[in-house]
């Protein structure tokens, strides 16, 4: 029998055996080699899903359904567990969990060492801001475009170190919006004072999607003393990047969304020098020999959802990123050329790849968002409205959907007048 001591020196060494220091020209393979001009089978895909026939599914932003390779594996941990608890957590737990910080790290390209566990985007968020090294003479810069859990997080780590926090406008209209306008109005907005700068990769209120890497160079100078902290959760699954291309500090994401990850998963990734300005706000079980061991919370998890998790990396790359990243925006434009081809309709969602992702917000003429959800909803298909002030009705075609899916759809709101 293992005490907790032992149980955290066999998960370090569960991660140095299973090649923790991966090298990158081995992540090259795994990520080359199935990103071919060739399209999958996306019937074959849409297969591994359970998801309820006779629906339009355009909510996975919300919540993913577990595709098969994630459900047998919760379900292949979930008896070794209620066999044999202890034996099944100590002999197999830390090999487990070491796997799935190999898989994160070969999707993101990143060193597993530098990849802390979370149970969400919002745990993630609170880990890391709360973490932060800050001081009453500091600034955090962030926009008006960001989520609660960023705006509470900050406001909350603000009231505890007496920093101050500042929020920015990035563009007046989503629509309209360009890169040059997001850009200018972030860099116009540090201060002397700003230390570090908390975004939002893909906005969930409106579907702008922003340039980072052009705003890490657009910092100059100013980039040595600036961290950029990065809520991925609306890009990490769809976007084709890495975290280096990114050219963020950290990033932080749940995985039960695009990556079809097991519900209740997450992680936020640190660049190695950057980690240095974090500390720990829960007792890690993983042991301090590494930030990402030190900075993933301890205590029981639902363990079987966790192990599961680098089913998710690996059946993304599988199927190949670029393959995903072209086959989602490839439906988002057609969603979007129809919908800004209707006159009783306001498309939100900025029409150019290069600002958008997998989230397309709209409106409908004299119809609130929530009657255009309930009115698509009657013909059985699934859309949300946006949490936010202006509330908007949003879609979310994703790999599970079909050209013919989009039309459908389209056709659905053309007739909502």
């Amino acid at each position: 029998m293992l005490d907790r001591r032992q149980l955290l020196v066999r998960t370090g060494a569960a991660l140095a055996a299973g090649g923790l220091g991966v090298a990158f020209s081995d992540l090259d393979e795994v990520m080359a080699a199935p990103d071919a001009d060739a399209a999958p089978d996306w019937a074959a895909v849409r297969r591994q899903f359970r998801l309820a026939p006779g629906w339009t599914h355009m909510g996975g932003l919300l919540l993913a359904s577990h595709p098969a390779p994630v459900r047998r594996a919760i379900e292949r941990h979930r008896r070794g567990l209620d066999a044999n608890p202890v034996h099944y957590l100590h002999d197999r737990g830390p090999a487990l969990e070491a796997a799935v910080l190999r898989a994160a790290g070969a999707y993101l390209r990143a060193r597993p060492t530098d990849i802390a566990l979370t149970d969400s985007t919002t745990m993630g968020l609170g880990l890391l801001y709360n973490g932060l090294d800050l001081r009453a003479s500091d600034e955090v810069l962030t926009t008006t475009h960001d989520f609660f859990a960023t705006h509470e997080s900050l406001r909350l780590k603000a009231a505890r170190s007496g920093a101050s926090v500042r929020q920015v406008r990035l563009y007046r209209e989503a629509r309209r919006a360009t890169q040059d306008e997001v850009v200018s109005s972030l860099v116009g907005a540090l201060g002397p004072r700003t230390r570090v700068i908390a975004l939002t990769w893909v906005h969930s209120s409106t579907g702008v999607k922003l340039p980072l890497q052009r705003i890490a160079r657009a910092l100059g100078k100013r980039r040595d003393d600036v961290l950029i902290c990065v809520d991925g959760v609306h890009g990490v699954g769809v976007e084709n990047e890495t975290v280096g291309s990114l050219a963020c500090d950290f990033l932080v994401s749940g995985c039960h969304k695009w990556l079809f990850g097991p519900r209740g998963t997450g992680f936020v990734w640190g660049r190695t020098t950057a980690w240095q300005a974090v500390r720990a706000t829960i007792p890690s079980f993983s042991g301090t020999a590494t930030a990402g061991a030190e900075m993933t919370p301890g205590g029981f998890h639902s363990f079987e959802h966790r192990w599961a998790l680098s089913e998710a990396f690996h059946l993304h790359l599988r199927i190949g990123k670029a393959r995903v990243e072209r086959r989602i925006h490839a439906l988002n434009t057609r969603l979007k050329a129809g919908l800004a081809s209707m006159s009783h309709v306001t498309l939100v969602t900025p029409r150019s790849a290069a600002l958008s992702a997998g989230l397309v917000c709209f409106s409908v003429d004299r119809l609130s968002p929530g009657a255009v959800v309930e009115a698509l909803r009657r013909r059985r298909i699934i859309a949300t409205v946006t949490p936010y002030d202006p509330p908007y009705a949003r879609l979310a075609p994703g790999l599970l959907n079909t050209p013919a899916d989009v039309d459908r759809v389209l056709r659905a709101i053309r007739s909502l007048r």
